[in-house]
């Protein structure tokens, strides 16, 4: 009865698993409810100086038409 061949790639794989597996042992793992929390918080705290919520100021905005198209 023949046995699987081993190729190069499948020992590849798995030593990428092996690597990726020991990176993944020291990460401090937090529950899904504590992150939650946190970035609602951070997102309630940066929200002022959002740009996206508040909208940039006329004054400040590089991106803002310095005249009309005069084509149309």
């Amino acid at each position: 009865m023949p046995g699987k061949v081993t190729t190069g790639s499948d020992i590849g794989q798995a030593r990428w698993a092996v690597e990726q597996m020991q990176m993944e042992v020291g990460i401090n793992c937090v529950k899904v409810s504590k992150a939650a929390a946190d970035l609602l918080q951070f997102c309630t705290e940066q929200a002022e100086s959002d740009p996206f919520l508040v909208g940039i100021p006329a004054a400040t905005n590089p991106f803002k038409e310095k005249k009309p198209c005069t084509i149309l």
